[in-house]
């Protein structure tokens, strides 16, 4: 799908929570030649902003998906000179900033899940409202599709991930009707899925929790995407890369994102002094202070603006101690 560069980046990407999320980071970006690392560039909304704020910070931009690298560099292309873009997973933070000598970072930012880009391209396979390949990767150049999940895996791995992933109460009787209707025909598009599960989610469910599909996409996608298990990497990598006065900031989009994401945090924050120890040593010190209490939504007037920001949940730290690389994990 071709589209402006205008139209596929300020006018389609509203950045969720920018202005307070500015706000956190912004004591980790004054100082002169700032590392900001953005683990989920998208279409550069977050880091617009940041390069607006603070002109003397420079971007690491990191995304797995090719089109949404291409889009942000039009969209940051006059801060040309303090960008570097790459194309990589989140998790690989730690090699990506190795890669390019950089020892420690300032602050960085992961806005979780899927992006605006990935909803509006209707050829993703993403948005469960219109009929599209199941395809659901954020990075088109490899790994399995949605299709290859639906169709090939077995029943017992379907209902664990619709279960799992999705929070979907009636897994089993879904995966009972994937496996029947993928006899007769293997599944290529989200318009037999979506007919399939306006059938199979019962009524009363559908008028209380949204729309029937909702659940079953958001399985298959983080699947497809092994999102959680590269976010669970990931937090520590940054955490571990993160100058003591850094700072990290999290805008997850559901639960089981969230959960993690707390855990990792409140793991740092916690001091690993033994009960009855009188006096607590400098190794099991907390190595990070909590910025928010507990996880900062967004206001009323954000949701009628971007209903996009509407689950969105934002959690930050700040380093506050050194640590061995890697000893928290």
């Amino acid at each position: 799908m071709t589209t402006s560069p205008e139209r596929a980046t300020s006018d389609r990407h509203v950045p969720v929570l920018r202005d307070r999320v500015l706000e956190l980071l912004a004591p980790a970006l004054a100082a002169e030649g700032a590392v900001y690392v953005d683990g989920t560039l998208g279409m550069g909304g977050h880091a617009e902003g940041v390069l607006q704020a603070f002109p003397h910070a420079r971007l690491i931009g990191i995304d797995r998906d090719p089109q949404a690298l291409a889009l942000a560099g039009q969209r940051l292309a006059p801060f040309a000179d303090r960008i570097t873009l790459v194309h990589a997973v989140y998790d690989e933070f730690a090699q990506v900033v190795d890669a390019l000598g950089i020892p420690t970072v300032d602050a960085a930012l992961f806005d979780l899940g899927v992006s605006s880009l990935h909803l509006d391209e209707t050829d993703r396979g993403f948005a469960y409202r219109v009929d599209a390949p199941l395809d659901m990767r954020m990075d088109q150049t490899r790994g399995m599709t949605a299709a290859d999940v639906l169709n090939g895996y077995e029943p017992a791995d379907l209902e664990r991930i619709l279960r799992d992933f999705g929070e979907e109460r009636y897994a089993r009787s879904i995966v009972r009707a994937i496996v029947a209707d993928r006899a007769k025909e293997p599944y290529t598009t989200s318009g037999p899925l979506v007919d399939m599960l306006r059938r199979v989610v019962p009524g009363a469910s559908q008028r209380s929790g949204g729309h029937p599909a909702k659940r079953t996409f958001q399985a298959l996608r983080i699947e497809v995407n092994g999102e959680l298990d590269a976010w669970r990497r990931a937090l520590p990598a940054a955490v571990d890369r993160l100058r003591v006065g850094g700072r990290v900031a999290v805008l997850s989009y559901h639960s089981l994102e969230d959960r993690i994401t707390k855990r990792c945090l409140a793991e740092g924050a916690t001091s690993r002094t033994p009960i009855g120890m009188p006096v607590e040593r400098p190794q099991d010190a907390a190595y990070l202070k909590l910025l928010t209490r507990g996880a900062e939504v967004p206001t009323d007037a954000e949701i009628h603006d971007n209903p996009r920001a509407a689950s969105a949940r934002l959690r930050a730290a700040e380093r506050t101690r050194p640590t061995t690389q890697g000893e928290h994990r």
